[in-house]
This record gives C-alpha cells, sequence and structure tokens, in this order.
C-alpha cells in the first residue's frame, strides 16, 4: 500500500512532466518557424546552387614538327613564362633542308644570270640582223637599177644578153638575200623574246625558291617549342630523348589569372539572374576564406544540348527533367587565395539577387 506522502509526489511529478512536454514542443515549433522565416527571407535574396567548380584555360602545347628531345626546360606543376622555350629538338635535318633550300635559290640566281647574258647576246644579234636587211635593200635597190638600165639598153642591142642575164640573177639574188636577212631578224626577234619569258620563268622560280627557304625557316624555328601562354606547366608527356611526331601533345599550360566558376543553375532558377550581380563562392578547400565573384554571361545551351549524345525528345521516350545552363562567374578575390584555387576544384556559388 502506497503511503499518502507518495501518492502525493507521484502526482507532483506528474503535473511538472505534463507541464514541461509542451514547453519543448513550444521551443521546437518556434526554432522551427524562425529557421523557415529564416531561410525564407534569405532564399528570397539568394540563389544558390553547390553544382559548380573552379574551372580556367589550359592550353595544350603540340609539337609542330617531328624529331628527338634534345633539351627540356621546365619541369611539371612549376611556373613557366610566355615565350619561354621549354623543349628543344634535334634540328639538324630541319638545318640541311634550309641549306638545300638555299643552294636550289643561288642555283636559280645563276639560271638568271644566264638568261640575261642570252638576252644580251640576242639582243646583239638582232641589231646585226637588222643592219644586214639595211645592206641587203641597199643591194637589192642597186640591182634593181642595173636590170633596169639593162632591160633598156638590151633593146637597141647595146649589150649581149649575156650582160642582162647577169644583172637579171644579181637582182634575184639581191632579192633572195634580202629575204633571208628578213628571216634572220625575225629569228634573232624571236629568240629575244623566248629568252625573255624564259627569264621570266626563271624569276617566277627565284620567288618560289625563296619562298621554300622561309618555310624550312619556319620549320627549323619549331624545333624550339615555345610556351603559347604564362601559368603553370602540367601533364607533362615528353622525356629527353624521345622521338615525337608532328600534332603529338607534350604537356599543357594552366594560364595564370584565367581561373573562374562555372556555375550550373537549374532553368527555374535563371529568371532572377543577370550579369553583373554579386556571388558569395564557398570553395570546398578552402571553407573558412570568404570569396566573391560576380556573374559574367551566360552559355547560349544548356549543358545537354553540348554533351557528347545529346537528348532526342522526338522518339516518343520524352520524360521532363529540369536543365541546367552554365553560368560563367568571374572570381574577386586575394592573390593568395587565387594562388591555391586550381581548375576542378569544388565550389558553392550563391547570387545575391538583392541587396
Amino acid at each position: 500500500m502506497e503511503t499518502a506522502t507518495e501518492i502525493i509526489i507521484e502526482k507532483k511529478k506528474k503535473k511538472k512532466s505534463n507541464k514541461v512536454i509542451p514547453i519543448i514542443l513550444g521551443l521546437v515549433l518556434l526554432g522551427g518557424a524562425i529557421f523557415g522565416i529564416r531561410e525564407y527571407i534569405y532564399y528570397g535574396k539568394h540563389v544558390d546552387t553547390d553544382d559548380a567548380q573552379i574551372d580556367g584555360d589550359i592550353s595544350p602545347v603540340v609539337a609542330r614538327v617531328g624529331g628527338y628531345v634534345e633539351e627540356i626546360n621546365f619541369e611539371e606543376n612549376q611556373p613557366v613564362k610566355q615565350g619561354q622555350i621549354v623543349v628543344k629538338l634535334d634540328d639538324r635535318d630541319l638545318r640541311i633542308r634550309l641549306e638545300q633550300a638555299e643552294a636550289a635559290r643561288r642555283g636559280t640566281s645563276a639560271n638568271i644570270n644566264v638568261s640575261q647574258a642570252q638576252i644580251t647576246a640576242t639582243a646583239a644579234n638582232l641589231t646585226s640582223a637588222k643592219a644586214n636587211i639595211e645592206a641587203a635593200e641597199a643591194r637589192l635597190w642597186k640591182a634593181t637599177q642595173d636590170y633596169n638600165r639593162y632591160a633598156n639598153l638590151i633593146q637597141d642591142g647595146s649589150i649581149t644578153q649575156q650582160q642582162f642575164d647577169q644583172a637579171k640573177a644579181e637582182r634575184d639574188a639581191a632579192a633572195a638575200n634580202l629575204e633571208a636577212a628578213k628571216g634572220q631578224y625575225r629569228a634573232a626577234n624571236q629568240q629575244v623574246g623566248t629568252t625573255r619569258s624564259q627569264l621570266a620563268a626563271t624569276t617566277t622560280g627565284i620567288d618560289q625558291r625563296q619562298a621554300d627557304i622561309d618555310f624550312a625557316n619556319l620549320q627549323l624555328s619549331y624545333a624550339q617549342v615555345k610556351a603559347p601562354a604564362s601559368g603553370i606547366a602540367s601533364k607533362k608527356n615528353v622525356q629527353k630523348g624521345q622521338l615525337i611526331q608532328a600534332g603529338q601533345s607534350l604537356f599543357s599550360i594552366v594560364n595564370e589569372n584565367s581561373l573562374y566558376v562555372t556555375a550550373n543553375f537549374k532553368e527555374t532558377q535563371l529568371e532572377k539572374l543577370r550579369s553583373g550581380q554579386k556571388v558569395n563562392i564557398e570553395v570546398d578547400a578552402f571553407p573558412e576564406e570568404k570569396v566573391m565573384g560576380e556573374i559574367y554571361n551566360f552559355s547560349p545551351a544548356t549543358g545537354a544540348k553540348f554533351s557528347l549524345l545529346p537528348p532526342d525528345n522526338a522518339t516518343g521516350n520524352f520524360v521532363k527533367v529540369v536543365q541546367r545552363v552554365p553560368v560563367k562567374i568571374k572570381i574577386n578575390t586575394r592573390k593568395e587565395i587565387m594562388d591555391q584555387l586550381r581548375p576542378g576544384m569544388s565550389v558553392r556559388v550563391s547570387v545575391i539577387t538583392q541587396e
């Protein structure tokens, strides 16, 4: 049997417990209400996503000529400067090709000199042929005058038939000599034209030989592989003594001052987003660091459209899926933090839509 005192104590405990439960429930409801209000206010002024990462411009360094690697002047994961010679190839083959091109040009230049000499010689022959024509014309004129006089004299018997025939033969011979001289002149004139055409062709050939020299010099310059941009060298894929081919990738350079954030927002989140809006960036690797940024631009298509196998909704198997649109965000932070950021790092971004 319970005593009266025990019964009174038990009733007091029950009354006390009945008061605690409503208080706890009230505190829970109050906390939930405060949390809900804060979240409502926050998301009314912010648009968040954790589908984001740091990106950057990565320049591949590709060999433009083949050859054996003679020198490597960089270390992986170390900075390089734009224009720095990072890899040097054995260029002896390329130098020989340059010498061959220069020799071909010298040969063509010699041919030009020969053609010019031929033009001078044929021009002299042309002058001589013209003089021969003038002499032949003079002889023909004299022979014609003699023939005409002998033709009048033979009618009255002043000369013999033999003398007349001789005058006629001299006239005909002078006419034939004149035609021969004209033929020689035409041949000499044609030879001058042919030699000039050959000179023009040879001159064009020397331009081609000069182009060969320029190309050989260009190929020779490619034996010294230079960094296309300043940044950090990485993904090294070349060793000293290795035979590489033209077009082979040697390593990559993560360009300095080229880091940005690519945030993939849902299409339903884009209504409030605008270029120039401030962005809070939380880097998973440095959660305590405050990194700011701003929206730079928006992708012209969703990520699915740029995928290797974009979805085709015309197949009849349509399932509506919320698409994501990549948004480029500039990073504004201290250089010490920027130097620690790497492309591919995961981040969480919060766009401030209302100040």
